[in-house]
C-alpha cells in the first residue's frame, strides 16, 4: 500500500513494509552535533536503534543509510550492523534511493523513509511512508505520514522499525536472532 495523504491509515501501511531507509544528522544522531578538536563532527547515537537496525537486517529487512556526510564512521557503525547499502556524502539522495531500490528489488511504496530536513524532502515524497523525529524541520512535518513522538539520536528510528515488526508478527519471536 502506498500511503497517498495523510488520511490513509500508517498502522495499516506498515503491514506492507519490507525496507527501512534512514538520514543520519537529525535521525540517527542527535541534532546538535559536537566538534573535536580538527572540526570533525563527533556523533552520539541511540544503542536502541541500532539493536532494531541490526534486529531488522537479521529478519531480511533491507536498510539503506542516505547521509550528506562523508565521515568513515558512519560507514564503520553501520556495516557493523549488518547494513549493507550506506550511501555517504549524498547531496541529492533521490539517486542513491534508486539505487537502493534497484540494487534490493523494491518498489518505493515498500520503503518507509526517515528524514528530518530539506535535503529528505524529495525522497519522502517517493517512498511508501515517510517518517521523521519529533524535532524534524516544519516543511518535513508537513509531508510525513508519521511523527515519531522521539526525537533525533533519541529513538525515533527504534519507534518506527519496532512498529513494523510488531505489526508483521515479528516482534519479540522465540529464536536467536534477538540476541545482539
Amino acid at each position: 500500500m502506498h500511503i497517498t495523504d495523510k488520511s490513509m491509515n500508517f498502522k495499516q501501511a506498515i503491514n506492507d513494509i519490507k525496507a527501512f531507509a534512514f538520514d543520519v544528522d537529525g535521525v540517527l544522531s542527535a541534532n546538535c552535533i559536537p566538534m573535536d578538536d580538527n572540526g570533525n563532527p563527533v556523533r552520539m547515537v541511540n544503542i536502541k536503534d541500532g539493536y532494531a537496525i541490526q534486529l531488522a537486517v537479521k529478519l531480511g529487512y533491507h536498510v539503506a543509510i542516505i547521509t550528506g556526510a562523508k565521515t568513515p564512521s558512519i560507514k564503520h557503525r553501520y556495516e557493523g550492523l549488518g547494513v549493507k547499502d550506506i550511501y555517504l556524502n549524498a547531496s541529492k539522495k533521490t539517486g542513491q534511493f534508486q539505487d537502493f531500490l534497484t540494487k534490493r528489488g523494491l518498489k518505493a511504496e515498500d520503503v518507509l523513509y526517515m528524514g528530518d530536513d530539506i535535503p529528505d524532502y524529495e525522497v519522502m515524497q517517493q517512498c511508501g511512508i515517510a517518517a521523521c523525529p519529533a524535532d524534524a524541520a516544519p516543511e518535513i512535518k508537513a509531508i510525513a505520514h508519521y511523527i515519531s513522538d522521539r526525537g533525533a539520536g533519541q529513538g525515533c528510528a527504534r519507534d518506527v522499525i519496532e512498529q513494523v515488526l510488531k505489526a508483521q508478527g515479528h516482534w519479540m519471536g522465540s529464536n536467536d536472532v534477538y540476541t545482539w
